[in-house]
């Protein structure tokens, strides 16, 4: 269990969340920032009343990797290396970018998987080929034994950190391990390219989160294979801004028991992330994960007349002047005593990239503290990174905060206390 060697952290897609995520870590190891935003780094852990140190640094209480043993490595349709992505992206100013520059410039991207099908609004020319979905997937096995063997890693994590796909559903091909092989090599069209990677890192016994909303994990072939190779699996949507206000506020609202008409939600950013989204197809992927939070925390069929008739609208507009800087309004409207009404409206800017970076960092920390603990499967205790939370069958995924939060500590004392027997 304890975290000795090199830590290989692999994202496809080398974007602006990744180089963000990369330049962070290179600029905490130079001393020139702190990891603000990361619980694995900053958090504190409260435990019972005989402990020496009640709140001690979590990083101090269960054994996770250092971010000195850290090596990155990355699939990206594009040709930059991680420098060169990052100067566009513009997330990070000149200066600090400068002061990390070789770090950066040593992540070069392997080719992608990339499939126009899935994502339709971007291409480019660093990608694999193959005669089949099965061979791009054996492809992206040797990648990451090579990026193992030349880093001189002990482990990797793999993290989606790229565009989102179109909206899918599961077809017959995913329903079991064998009948996805087999789609694998009939080059099945359902099969996505993030299914591609989850089967391929799952199979080198790595760990793997999905940091979008592309069909990927919740599927019974990925589960099952994910539980046969005792691999930790964790997904889906990084819960950054607006999705995590809306997860603090909605457990406040009805724990006053206070009623809700409507909670109206736009965005607009001008990323590639944003781009891509502009396709109908990959929208209503992020759509549906944007939207299924608010029935789980409310219980609208328990509280009919408080719950029951919620509109609930979200939008995303592509709009290129911003950048990574995002910016989203919330418009709640609320009927309180006698059936009066009121209103709360937020609006959040921030720059997305830097919302994303520390949930990458602590992500990619915790999946490879759950394979060395011998996790396998859906990880529900990480359910507070995601907007869509995956879970094991049959279990309702948990969407408030607070209460996603005291799961995710309650693992993190268990895991400290067998780490520590």
């Amino acid at each position: 269990m304890p975290a000795t060697g090199r830590l290989g952290v692999m994202f496809s897609g080398l974007g602006a969340v990744s180089t963000t995520l990369i330049a962070g870590v290179e600029a905490i190891r130079l001393n020139l920032a702190e990891p603000v935003g990361s619980l694995a780094q900053m958090g504190r852990i409260c435990l019972k009343d005989q402990a020496a140190d009640r709140s001690p640094l979590i990083q101090k209480f269960v054994p996770l990797s250092d971010l000195e043993s850290l090596r990155f490595g990355a699939w990206d349709i594009f040709l930059d290396n991680a420098f060169e992505a990052a100067a566009k992206a513009k997330v990070l100013d000149g200066d600090l970018l400068t002061r990390v520059r070789p770090a950066l410039e040593r992540v070069k991207p392997y080719p992608a998987v990339f499939d126009p099908t899935f994502i339709n609004r971007i291409d480019g020319p660093n990608t694999k080929k193959g005669p089949n979905k099965r061979d791009l997937a054996e492809q992206l096995r040797v990648d990451m034994r090579n990026f193992k063997r030349e880093n001189n890693c002990e482990r990797l994590v793999v993290l989606w950190c790229a565009s989102t796909e179109r909206y899918s559903q599961p077809t017959e091909c995913h329903q079991s391990i064998a009948r996805f092989e087999k789609g694998l090599l009939e080059n099945d069209p359902s099969i996505a390219p993030s299914q591609i990677y989850a089967y391929a890192a799952i199979q080198e016994g790595i760990p793997f989160a999905n940091g979008s909303p592309s069909l990927c994990l919740e599927l019974p072939a990925i589960r099952d294979l994910a539980c046969e190779m005792r691999v930790p699996i964790a997904g889906s949507d990084f819960k950054t801004g607006q999705t995590l206000l809306k997860t603090a506020l909605a457990p406040a609202i009805k724990a006053r028991l206070l009623g809700l008409s409507g909670w109206y939600s736009a965005n607009i950013l001008g990323n590639r992330d944003a781009e891509v989204l502009v396709d109908p197809g990959s929208f209503r992927s992020k759509e549906v994960s944007k939207l299924g939070v608010l029935n789980q925390i409310l219980e609208p069929d328990t509280y009919p007349s408080l719950y029951g008739k919620v509109h609930h609208q979200v939008t995303v507009n592509y709009y290129p002047p911003r950048g990574d800087n995002k910016e989203s309004w919330d418009n709640i409207d609320l009927f309180g005593w006698l059936g009066y009404p009121m209103q709360i409206k937020v609006n959040f800017l921030a720059r997305d990239s830097i919302l994303a970076a520390p949930i990458v960092l602590d992500l990619a920390l915790f999946m490879d503290l759950a394979k060395r603990s011998d996790l396998r499967g859906a990880q529900e205790w990480l359910s507070f990174y995601f907007k869509s939370p995956l879970c094991n069958p049959g279990v309702k995924p948990e969407h408030d905060l607070m209460a996603q939060e005291q799961r995710l500590h309650a693992m993190l004392r268990l895991l400290g206390d067998q780490s520590q027997s």
